[in-house]
Order: C-alpha cells, then structure tokens, then sequence
C-alpha cells in the first residue's frame, strides 16, 4: 500500500522502518521539514515530504504528532489522498506533561474524536499505548503464545478492518475495542495503556476501563 505518515517521533519513525521493511510506499513528514528527514530516509528507502504532501496518493495516512500541534496541521490535509483512504490517530492527551489545557477533553470528549474533528476525516484509534520499541522487537507470526495483541478503536467498519490487517501484518494480534466514542478506553492510565499481552488480557482491560480521567493526566487547576 502507498502510506502516509506524519510525525516522525518515535512512533512514526519505527512504523516507517517496518512498513518499509513489509514493502509498503512510505511517505514520512514531520514539521521541521523533509531536509530534516534524510538520515531516516536514507535508511528505509522512504520519502521525505511536507506535511502538506504526506497524504498524497496514500490509502493509509497514520498522524503521529503531538495532540496540541494536531490544530496546526493544514487545511486540505488530504487532498489527493488514495479513495477510500483511512487515517490511524495514534494520538494521546497529556496535558500536564506536554500539551497544556484542551477544554473539551477535559470536559469528557474522547481524545481522538477531538482529533477527527480537527482533521475533518473519520480516525481510527491505534498505537497510541504500544511502545515503539516493540515495533521493531516484538513482532511475532500468528499463532504464537507470546504474539502482543493492540486495541483499535474507530466507527468505520472497513477501515478497522484495513488497520487489524495492517497490524497483523506487523506481526500483532488486535482487539475491537468498539466505536470512537469507547475510546476512552485506551486513553493513557487505562488499564489497556502499555499493556504487553495478549487477546484474552486486552479484551479484559479493555472492559476495566474507567470513564473518569485520572488526576494524573488532566490539566491542572
């Protein structure tokens, strides 16, 4: 598949390694610039393009940047993206650590429904509490005990469907974790958030999953 992906922090940076790795077309954009992306294209066979550019011809476009840079992306984002293209948030809030006050999450909207509405373009919720590390170190075929399974989130059925591909074909397992409006369930200090195991453990810290923010991660009075 052709793929976009903007942000080239850790995240996006090992998903171009092992997307590039798998045969995909990798475009890779951060906000400091293509020159700024030679080193990591240069090692993947990737292209380095703007943001503006990343979704150009692209059936999958991952966004892997900051939450409170996701209002700077610009306008027509994905004009020229691939028909039918599907957009990956991997996207967390953490507001005290990085990302300051967002009022409307704070007032219970789940982190990537705020991001798709800044998009303007329906998301899909995954990778946002897998270590990038294990991208690179984890990856295992179908069927073994030991195979890492990741929660997804997104109202669009064929586009989970085009994600949990993607995902196994990374060599992990994968979880429906419902419409984006359950999200909150894999939002940072959620049971599910970090959580290195299988279906059967996903599927269970999924429904533990509490409403409620924790302290730790809204924004301080």
């Amino acid at each position: 598949m052709k793929i976009g992906i903007i942000g080239a922090g850790n995240i996006g940076g090992n998903l171009t390694r092992r997307l590039t790795i798998l045969g995909h077309e990798v475009s890779v954009a951060n906000s400091r610039g293509p020159q700024t992306l030679t080193a990591l294209a240069e090692e993947t066979g990737a292209t380095p393009v703007t943001v503006g550019e990343a979704a150009r011809g692209a059936e999958v476009v991952v966004v892997t940047v900051p939450l409170k840079n996701v209002p700077d992306l610009p306008s027509g984002l994905f004009d020229g993206a691939a028909e039918g293209f599907v957009v990956i948030d991997t996207g967390n809030y953490y507001p005290q650590q990085r990302d300051g006050r967002i009022a409307a999450i704070e007032e219970g909207l789940p982190e990537s429904r705020w991001t798709e509405q800044h998009v303007g373009h329906p998301v899909v919720k995954a990778f946002n509490g897998t270590y990038a590390e294990d991208l690179l170190e984890r990856p295992r075929p179908q069927g073994a005990p030991d195979r890492l399974a990741l929660p997804v989130a997104g109202d669009d059925e064929a586009a989970k469907r085009v994600v949990r591909a993607l995902i196994d074909e990374l060599g992990f397992d994968s979880v429906d974790a419902g419409g984006l409006d359950e999200s909150w369930r894999q939002q940072p200090d959620t049971p599910v958030y970090g959580l290195r195991e299988g279906v059967d453990a996903v599927v269970k810290a999924l429904a533990e999953a509490s409403p409620e923010r924790p302290a730790s991660f809204r924004a301080q009075a």
